[in-house]
């Protein structure tokens, strides 16, 4: 349509002539035909037209501007542009993606208050702490200082004085704690656990942890199965833990994302409502992207190997596959980004793969379960591929030998996150090193202690920072550990991991330096709200306050690299003839010196001299006639005690414990498997005995003289145990085997077989006389429990079973010796158990509600006065001290020290803490080890055993003539 057949807003029709007469104008205007029959005609009319209507437009110009007239015309207009919404949308997803990476200041007083602040909360004023910042500008440690929290914030650090007048009339609205010096730091961080995913107790309906629909999951989350019913939460608390990074499951090559939580209760109750800066959160009423972090788990190696029968080939495919799906996702939103708004297709996005997209953009931490050299290897070639930066490695206990290969990570290098002395359970954590932690630090590379709870009950974390410090992590890294390191690994440094003015609240008081052996919190704040209602505190001696020494152990450590963790762990040097110097105390008592029970000797001046292997003085002893052909060993004030006996692991029988290759192997089952061939028969575990692995020789170099062990079993009857010496090279060398017929160990719970029909059976065991030609070697083992010649060890935690067994001793084998092993809640029928003369063998020592049957655990404190064991003997009770894996048995003793400081004043001397892992344990096991001063084990300690920072300097084995030293 030509222009002039466009007036005022309307269409004319083309083939009409308009006049002055049917027309809202005067204006002529010339038809198409007249147009094109005559030029002529077409200039002269359009120029005398065009003529009148600039004269008329001007005269109706005056008159409009003189009047204000208005004409009631529609005046010509473009109409407007309407965006679609589609493209709206994506500008705002470009806005979000463009954006650069998270980062945040250091909260300071300009926050008014913490976002997770519960409105109401009391402000509190803690007077006169020894505070640890987590600072490194040498002001890590203020002393008397007191700390003003407010508004779930730490609002003033400084002293009472300063601040009180800062609040002025706001002073009577103020809760205030007198500290009286106590340790305060930082809440502790957990940069892996599960807890909320894998809930106490564990249940099949509250297992979250992993999902094994495919090797491959980044659009999973561990805040769609949190559950807020985890009886984990306030034990957690009461060991000082604050912030949890919670990940999903290591079954997977990517098994989802992950989420920061603080473990208060809410009054929503929600999981959202326990997050700690989510990366998406409902604002008023829209699910809106934040600015903060987003996290995700990765796992290689034997995890997705052994769940999806992968290679690691097939590992290291799936992240490349994966992050090629995320990087042509990326490309292609921001090839949309450049021209938003001539797309015709709404923004691209994949549910499957936009977090890798994001992780690819920066703005995702990357959390990677790894152990071993060459996955290590692979996830940092893989890294730099696809350019993305890895927050930290997870259990990687290879790291240690390629710090270097950890600096190539594409970005800064990694975290390291690891376990003490948590390895050797499976291949890849056979070379782990409890020096690691120390190597890694001086490489330069950040260290983080973590739980990976449940596995390790993340209320003791604390003691993993205790353990890297006491081989040798410096002391401010080490604290630092697990406060202000894993922060900065989850991106919220900016507000946790220290003791800062502007910082969220999450404080812990302590009851000693948190790195001394058995430090427990008084309290712990969480967003500025006080979490342990009425915590029980047990006064803790003068040198528990002071900052311990670090370890010593360069040597070590230097071997453990040397020899790619595969270094010999069996003793270099013996010797019969040995003069201890500087004996602070001495704990045996030998036929020869009885008097000697526990001896305490004034600094520098006791001494034990051992000729031929003997103990033959004690205390003011001559050397000048002796120093000649004798080894002389300062034990600057450490000890002499008894060696040390572990049990209720299958140390001895299995070396790694994922590894079946390793075992003895499984006793079958008569009850489930129908085998008529097993009925009546009884395993002896000294026939499958192993040794000279090194979980048995670490345990040696750790005072561990004893190993008892039981056979591994899928039935309930597991078989008879046998005692050994972990220093052994093998099952015939002298000492070998301390006794090939212990005890009778049978399992109660958690079997195909009902508790009720395994009882059944005990019964008929032991009130039916079987004919002689129908014994069997089981009925004779119960014939001998009967009438109280062998002990009968029942693998058992719940009260109801503990109260069964009760029952048929009192009514059907009053006789017989009953020893409980792991009764974790044996303390419910504590005192029918001293009634009946049945000992508890208390394994783990520290209680935890991983199932249903230990779910009613004694929680120690700040929870409860008691620790287990120290309320089971309180009523009259036998108590030994056992483990479950057998990484354990080296920090055997540290256990019965552990028991020792957290006990109440009075239950223990420090003789009967060690009675806890030794004596004790033989009555509760039926062993005849340990007969006359010849054959007697003791351990030499440098330093104080009950505490860290000592050493093992010499061990006497069972019936060893020569002592080892170490």
């Amino acid at each position: 349509m030509s222009s002039h057949q466009r007036v005022r807003g309307r269409y004319r029709d083309t083939e009409k002539t308009t006049s002055s007469s049917d027309s809202d104008s005067d204006i002529p205007l010339p038809s198409l035909s007249t147009k094109r029959r005559t030029g002529k005609y077409w200039t002269d009319r359009h120029a005398t037209g065009l003529g009148n209507l600039l004269a008329l437009s001007f005269v109706l110009w005056l008159f409009a501007k003189g009047t204000g007239f208005e004409f009631p015309f529609p005046k010509p207009s473009t109409p407007p542009s309407v965006t679609p919404k589609f493209i709206e949308e994506g500008i705002r997803q470009c806005e979000i993606i463009n954006r650069s990476i998270p980062h945040f200041e250091p909260s300071s007083n300009k926050r008014k208050e913490n976002d997770r602040y519960v409105k109401g909360t009391k402000p509190t004023l803690l007077k006169n702490g020894t505070l640890w910042t987590g600072e490194k500008d040498g002001h890590e440690v203020l002393y008397g200082v007191d700390i003003l929290i407010e508004n779930g914030l730490i609002r003033k650090i400084g002293k009472s004085k300063d601040i009180l007048l800062s609040l002025k009339e706001r002073k009577d609205a103020v809760e205030e704690v007198e500290l009286n010096g106590s340790w305060v730091t930082p809440g502790i961080v957990d940069l892996h656990s599960h807890m909320g995913v894998d809930a106490a107790p564990e249940t099949f309906g509250s297992e979250d942890t992993n999902s094994v629909k495919q090797s491959v999951m980044p659009f999973l989350r561990s805040l769609d199965g949190f559950n807020t019913h985890d009886l984990a939460f306030n034990l957690s608390i009461s060991g000082g833990i604050t912030t949890m990074l919670v990940l999903p499951g290591s079954a997977d090559s990517i098994g989802g994302q992950a989420f920061p939580f603080k473990p208060r209760w809410t009054a929503e109750n929600t999981p959202q409502s326990m997050l700690v800066e989510p990366a998406w959160k409902i604002d008023n009423g829209t699910w809106a992207r934040t600015h903060s972090w987003r996290h995700i788990k990765h796992a290689c190696g034997e995890n997705p190997k052994r769940v999806y029968s992968q290679t690691r080939m097939d590992n290291a495919y799936d992240f490349r596959q994966a992050y090629t799906h995320g990087k042509e996702l990326k490309d292609k939103q921001d090839r949309w980004c450049t021209s938003p708004k001539t797309q015709t297709e709404p923004f691209p996005t994949s549910l499957d793969w936009e977090v890798l997209s994001d992780v690819i953009r920066g703005n995702v931490k990357v959390n990677i379960h790894c152990y071993e050299t060459t996955d290590l290897n692979s996830l940092v070639r893989i890294s730099n591929e696809f350019q993305f930066p890895i927050a930290a490695f997870h259990h990687a206990h290879e790291t240690y030998l390629v710090p270097e290969l950890l600096k190539q990570a594409w970005g800064p290098p990694p975290a390291v996150a690891i376990f003490s002395t948590n390895a050797r359970y499976k291949r890849e954590a056979y070379r782990g090193t409890q020096f690691a932690p120390k190597i890694l630090s001086e490489e330069g590379l950040s260290v983080i202690m973590k739980s990976d709870h449940p596995v390790l009950d993340s209320r003791y974390l604390i003691a993993e920072a205790s353990w890297a410090n006491h081989f040798g992590l410096n002391t401010t890294i080490a604290l630092n550990s697990v406060t202000t390191s894993p922060a900065k690994a989850m991106g919220l440094d900016h507000r946790i991991g220290y003791l800062r003015e502007g910082y969220d609240a999450d404080i812990v008081i302590w009851d000693s330096f948190p790195l001394v052996l058995g430090a427990t919190p008084k309290q712990t704040y969480i967003d500025g709200i006080k979490q342990i209602l009425h915590p029980i505190s047990h006064e803790k001696p003068v040198h528990a306050q002071k900052i311990p020494p670090t370890g010593k152990w360069d040597k070590e450590a230097r071997e453990a690299v040397e020899f790619r963790g595969d270094q010999d762990l069996r003793p270099k040097k013996s010797a019969k003839n040995v003069i201890f110097q500087d004996v602070g105390e001495f704990h045996l008592s030998t036929n020869t010196f009885a008097e000697y029970d526990v001896q305490t000797f004034e600094e520098g001046k006791g001494v034990v001299i051992v000729q031929a292997g003997e103990i033959t003085c004690v205390g003011k002893c001559s050397t000048e006639q002796t120093e000649s052909g004798f080894e002389i060993i300062n034990l600057k004030g450490g000890a002499i005690t008894p060696g040390v006996i572990t049990v209720g692991s299958k140390l001895g029988l299995v070396e790694i414990d994922q590894e079946k290759s390793t075992w003895d192997g499984v006793a079958p089952d008569p009850l489930n498997d129908g085998s008529e061939l097993t009925n009546g028969l009884l395993i002896h575990g000294v026939d499958g005995a192993q040794f000279d692995g090194k979980n048995e020789l670490l345990a040696y170099r750790a005072g561990v003289t004893t190993g008892v062990a039981y056979p591994k079993s899928s039935s309930w009857i597991n078989g008879i145990s046998f005692s050994f010496s972990p220093g052994a090279l093998h099952p015939l060398s002298e000492g070998a085997i301390q006794s090939s017929y212990g005890a009778l160990h049978i399992t109660l719970d958690n079997s195909k077989t009902s508790v009720s029909t395994k009882i059944a059976i005990l019964r008929k065991l032991l009130t039916q006389d079987q004919p002689e030609d129908a014994k069997t070697e089981l009925t004779e083992a119960f014939d001998m429990i009967k009438d109280g010649k062998l002990v009968l060890v029942v693998k058992t935690d719940k009260a109801d079973t503990i109260a069964s067994l009760i029952r048929l001793k009192k009514e059907h084998a009053s006789k017989s010796k009953i020893t409980i092993l792991g009764g974790l809640e044996s303390w419910l029928v504590a005192e029918e158990l001293a009634e009946n003369d049945i000992g508890v063998i208390v394994a783990p020592v520290r209680s935890y509600p991983g199932d249903w049957n230990t779910k009613r655990i004694l929680p120690s404190v700040p929870l409860s006065n008691h620790t287990l064991p120290s309320y089971l003997v309180s009523r009259g009770i036998t108590v030994g001290l056992g483990i479950k894996e057998e990484w354990q048995a080296p920090n055997t003793m540290y256990e019965a020290a552990w028991v020792y400081a957290n006990s109440p004043s009075g239950i223990f001397t420090k003789s009967e803490a060690l009675d806890l892992v030794g004596k004790n344990l033989e009555k509760l096991l039926g062993l005849n080890t340990n007969k006359g001063s010849q054959t007697k084990a003791w351990v030499a300690h440098q330093g104080d055993p009950f505490s860290f920072g000592g050493k093992i300097r010499g061990v006497k084995g069972v019936g060893q003539v020569e002592i080892d030293l170490f």
